[in-house]
């Protein structure tokens, strides 16, 4: 981790966010503004994409780059466990389809994070200090 001035925060505050994306990945699919077909499916592909792009970014902004191999198994792992949970209820489904969505997601989150936005957090609190 980076040497963060509030590391313990910023941990709680990551297991928050995965424990609401499984929360969110859990519940039952409601989308009443899409009509049914092709369009829902579309959208649940960039909604996977979506939030491990910010996933990949969120956790990038608290660990040094030597660190993003480990993040990017972590992630991939946490796409896969998702899956595996949306296989055991009746309401979800499991998708390989929203597997690969979320590993681009989490390559396109890191690819953001190398082009500048890795460490975040560190010029976040930087910024909080010179308030």
């Amino acid at each position: 981790m980076l040497p963060l001035s509030y590391p313990t925060r910023w941990r709680f505050a990551g297991i928050f966010l995965l424990l609401a994306v499984l929360a969110v990945a859990m519940a039952p699919a409601f989308w009443p503004w899409l009509g049914a077909g092709g369009s829902r499916l579309f959208v649940d592909k960039w909604m996977h994409g979506f939030t491990f792009v910010l996933l990949a970014i969120w956790y990038a902004g608290q660990y040094e780059r030597r660190y993003y191999g480990w993040l990017i198994l972590g992630l991939l792992v946490f796409g896969g466990l998702i899956e595996i949970c949306q296989s055991m209820v009746t309401y979800r489904t499991a998708e390989l389809a929203d597997f690969f969505a979320d590993a681009l997601g989490v390559l396109v989150g890191i690819l953001i994070a190398v082009a500048g936005l890795g460490g975040w957090s560190l010029r976040f609190e930087s910024w909080l200090k010179d308030r």
